[in-house]
Order: structure tokens, then sequence, then C-alpha cells
């Protein structure tokens, strides 16, 4: 270090009076000293670099500077003020390779940066190969969609809870925040079932193709739960016996219409459910769920693709009410038109919709 300490005493001048244009040389030549012996320097020596940069790199040109931070990134003693000075410039090509990599930066600081600067400095952070609490809570609360996406797929972040129920609420409208945040080891079984319930379908069949068996089967005990949440309060039914009934009528070729009919007139609900399942290829707890609705709409639907006459679905409809219940002729009227101009095309659409649930 003998040729640096001879320059040093004559940098005061420079410092405090030299052109911006030479003290930006000078930065890059104390700069290059420091390299060469980065891995010996002692504290004291290290102070002394990081005294002299702070005044000088800031003058340096634009590329010396981006050089600089990256170099300055990977070093697990660089100048700790001149780093943290890098890391809060306005260009981010200065400011981001410290962001995404020195060890130098702490929580405390990066926490700080994330609340004052812009989006760029937020999505550099993200990259980090390891992310805190007190860094992500303030990446999830100011973080725009691609910063919160990052965030999420960064297995080395760790999140609290507040900001994993954030990111949950987030992801109900970005299908792809919802992809990473289902894929990541540290998803507890509550924050799953929070991050299925809040998402389509199509999002939900999307993850159980990507993530690993475990998790798959995660997956399908959590949309169990919800639909099991989601059927109405009362008696569950048993539909065992009437599924034995439809297989067997379906074996012998008896399963139609008619014998819809007469299990809807009879007010049989287990063998009318199991029977429109079966014809539909709904999965039955899906068709029970639709049809113990508030509405009848599904019956309407269900019989335009499975081309069933008026009288049945009447009947389906008759049954839907219950046997203490008695619809006005006006009502069913209004069932009969409206059944009547229920496109196929759109109850097919609809009916695939139903189909497609059977893949979680």
């Amino acid at each position: 270090m003998t040729v640096a300490t001879s320059l040093i005493p004559g940098l005061d001048d420079i410092v405090k009076r030299g052109d911006p244009r030479r003290r930006g040389e000078i930065a890059r030549a104390i700069a290059q000293l420091f390299f060469q012996d980065a891995e010996k320097l002692r504290p004291e020596l290290i102070d002394l670099f990081d005294n002299l940069l702070i005044d000088l790199v800031p003058h340096a040109e634009l590329s010396s500077r981006v050089d600089l931070a990256e170099r300055f990134s990977h070093l697990n003693n660089a100048p700790p003020h001149l780093v943290n000075q890098l890391a809060r410039e306005n260009e981010i090509m200065v400011a981001g390779p410290v962001l995404r990599r020195s060890p130098v930066l702490d929580d405390a600081a990066l926490a700080e940066i994330a609340r004052l600067k812009g989006q760029g400095h937020l999505l550099a952070m993200t990259e980090r190969p390891a992310l805190s609490p007190v860094v992500t809570d303030v990446l999830v609360e100011r973080g725009d969609r691609d910063v919160v996406r990052r965030a999420a797929g960064n297995a080395g972040a760790v999140f609290s809870p507040g900001s994993y129920s954030e990111m949950i609420r987030r992801a109900a409208q970005d299908g792809v925040l919802t992809l990473k945040i289902g894929q990541r080891n540290d998803l507890s079984g509550e924050h799953l079932k929070q991050l299925l319930d809040g998402t389509l379908d199509v999002i939900r069949r999307r993850l159980s193709s990507v993530v690993n068996p475990a998790r798959k089967a995660e997956i399908k005990h959590a949309m169990a739960a919800i639909e099991e949440a989601a059927r109405p309060p009362g008696p569950r039914r048993d539909f065992s016996g009437a599924q034995r009934t439809v297989l067997a009528l379906h074996r012998e070729g008896h399963l139609g219409e008619s014998a819809l009919l007469g299990f809807a007139k009879a007010h049989k609900y287990e063998e009318s459910i199991a029977s429109l399942s079966a014809m539909s290829g709904i999965r039955l707890s899906t068709l029970d769920r639709l049809i113990a609705g508030d509405r009848y709409d599904p019956l309407l639907i269900l019989g335009r693709v499975l081309n069933l006459g008026w009288p049945t679905v009447r009947a389906l409809i008759l049954l839907w009410y219950g046997p203490q219940r008695t619809p006005a002729d006006a009502d069913l009227e209004a069932a009969r038109v409206n059944f009547t101009r229920l496109m196929p095309t759109t109850a097919e659409r609809v009916v695939n919709f139903w189909r497609n649930r059977r893949t979680i």
C-alpha cells in the first residue's frame, strides 16, 4: 500500500478544490488501488478509502460509476459509506448492481431506500439472494405488479404474515402472481387455501400442473375444504345409494330422460342429481352445490345441453322448489320462456366450465 499512502496526502486540494473531471479521474485511480489489494486491507484503510471515494466518485462520469458499482457490489469489505451512496443514486444503472447483491447493505438501509426510491430500485432489490421481512414489507407495500411478482418468485425472500396476505389479495387479480406464490416452499396450508379461494378455475388448473406432487395434493385438499365450506348449512346428503341405482340403470342401458323424469316427479333429489351428473359429466359434488343454490338457472342450462324436453325440466324445477312449496304459474311460464330462448352454444360453454372443475 506504499503507492496509496504516497498518493493520499496530495489529494486534499483535489478533493476540496479540484475540477469535477480531475476528481473523477482520481476516483478511478484510487478505486483501482483498492481493488488491487482488497482482500488484504485492514479496517482502518477501508475507512480511509471510504472517506476519500464518497467525495470523489459522484464526480466520475456515468460509465465509471456504473463500473465501480458493479465491482464493489461483489466485495464483502467494500467501503460501506460509498456503497450506500451508490445505492441511493437516482441512476438505476449505478444503484442497481449494489442493490441486487452487495453484502454491505444491511436491512435498515435497504428498507429506507425502498421507501424513498422508485420502482426500478425496488425491482433491483428483488434479485438479492435473501430478503428479510423488514425489506419485503416495504416491497409489497410500495411495489408495483412487477416488483411484487419478482419478490414472490424469489425463493430467498421471507414475508411477514401481513405481507403474505397482501400478496394473496393482489393475486386475486393477477394470475402470474398466483402461480409464483403457489410454488413457494414456505406457503402455509391456510395461505394456500386463501390463494385458491380467490382464484379463477383456469389459474387453479395451471397451478396444479406446474407444482410438485406434494403441493398438488395440498391443492386438492384445500379445494375440497373450500367446496365444503361453500356448501349451504344443514345435513349433508348421502348420494352413495343413488349412485348405485344410477350405475345399475346405466349398465342396463336405461339411464336417460325417462328415468330422470321419474326420479324428479317422485321428488327423489339424490337420484335426480346423480342422474344429471352421469348424463352431463359434471362432478356430483359440483352439481349438488350448483343446484342447491338460490336459483334454478343451472337446471335450465343442463336441460338445454342434454336436449331435455320442457316437461322434464319443469319436473326438475318443481323438485328444486321442494314438496312444501308451489311456484306460481307465472314463474313457471317465465322459466319456460327462458329455457326456450337459451342458446345451446351458450349453455355448452357454461357446462364445459363446470366440467373443467374436475381437474382440481
